[in-house]
């Protein structure tokens, strides 16, 4: 697996050696989740560099690569002693300070960015990422249908937001994807709301947007409930939302430009006079990092493939209000899609 995706970045990138430095990208070519280490990938060989407190973990995570004591040489001193000329690097995750001291410690050597050529790879998600990221939406399935009989008034918005993640580190999560956002009544209407101490009401709207992540790939998925008995307008807000969401899952397919999709779901929401309260863009990809591409928005350039993963999340937010958010997560195939979110969608009235 890691020699497969280390050769297609080697067809992107015709040069002598290509640096990784980031947590995510050491991972996704070597397999290490260590936090101190550097890859060299080179024509010749793989090397990763990391210090005595990772040595054993290093040989058993990235067995394909030489281990090399950073101690006693760095991959700075690797190039330079082999006479490496063309580099690639991540030039999105380094500093301009991390940059100017290695640069300066450098022979000889032409550095070329190749963040942008690792972002189109990652785009596509191989068996191994896809079985993870269903995994990981399937336990964030599993603490909707759990908290959803924990919710009820006087319970603040923090106290169930933990007892939604303690309940997906319990089914094997290793972590969140991101900070859980749990807003009910008028803060439903910020989309990032992250829990408050706010304790839910009778007639709250209460949006949960959440996801963990299993072997290091993120689950995203959002639904919103009311506590108690919707009022009409509630009815009338959650069914365009619905609505919306539906049409763009009916329009996901392998080909399908990405900002089609988002005018799917869009239109409808203008058409119901809400097009101001939807201001967000309708998804985007993750994977390793919960943000990926491609992106789904009116501006993006993006076309979708077989084997991508993409949400599908409109939302109407009414300020002095309430929101709704709608969210699930697609595998994209040749002819439609596969949903990996598979909790209901009917407005629930707890």
């Amino acid at each position: 697996m890691f020699a497969q995706r280390i050769q297609k970045l080697w067809d992107r990138f015709p040069g002598d050696a290509v640096l990784i430095t980031s947590p995510k990208n050491r991972y996704y070519y070597s397999g290490f989740t260590g936090t101190d280490a550097a890859l060299l990938l080179t024509k010749k060989e793989n090397l990763i560099f990391t210090d005595s407190r990772y040595h054993i973990q290093a040989k058993e995570q990235a067995q394909d690569f030489t281990l090399v004591d950073s101690a006693a040489c760095s991959p700075v001193d690797f190039i330079n002693q082999n006479h490496l000329e063309h580099i690639g690097f991540e030039e999105s995750e380094m500093s301009v300070c991390e940059y100017q001291r290695m640069s300066g410690k450098f022979q000889h050597v032409v550095l070329e960015g190749i963040s942008p050529a690792i972002r189109e790879q990652r785009k596509m998600k191989d068996a191994f990422e896809i079985e993870n990221i269903r995994t990981a939406a399937a336990i964030a399935d599993a603490a909707f249908s759990y908290i959803i009989k924990e919710i009820r008034p006087g319970r603040t918005e923090k106290e169930l937001a933990l007892c939604l993640e303690f309940f997906m580190r319990r089914q094997g999560a290793e972590g969140l994807s991101f900070e859980t956002i749990f807003a009910s009544g008028q803060r439903s209407a910020m989309p990032h709301g992250t829990a408050s101490e706010k304790p839910l009401e009778t007639g709250d709207f209460v949006t949960m947007d959440f996801g963990c992540t299993y072997h290091g790939y993120c689950s995203d998925m959002t639904r919103t409930v009311t506590v108690g008995k919707a009022s009409p307008k509630q009815k009338e807000i959650y069914q365009i939302v619905l609505a919306a969401q539906h049409a763009a899952l009916e329009t996901v397919r392998a080909g399908a430009a990405a900002k089609d999709i988002d005018a799917a779901a869009r239109n409808i929401i203008e058409e119901a006079g809400y097009g101001k309260n939807f201001g967000h863009g309708l998804g985007h990809s993750l994977g390793l990092d919960i943000h990926e591409r491609p992106s789904l928005s009116p501006k993006s350039e993006d076309t979708l493939s077989a084997g991508m993963l993409i949400t599908d999340e409109p939302g109407i937010y009414l300020e002095g209000f309430g929101g709704v958010r709608i969210e699930d997560l697609l595998l994209v195939t040749e002819n439609g899609c596969e949903d990996f979110t598979l909790s209901a969608k009917e407005l629930l009235e707890l």
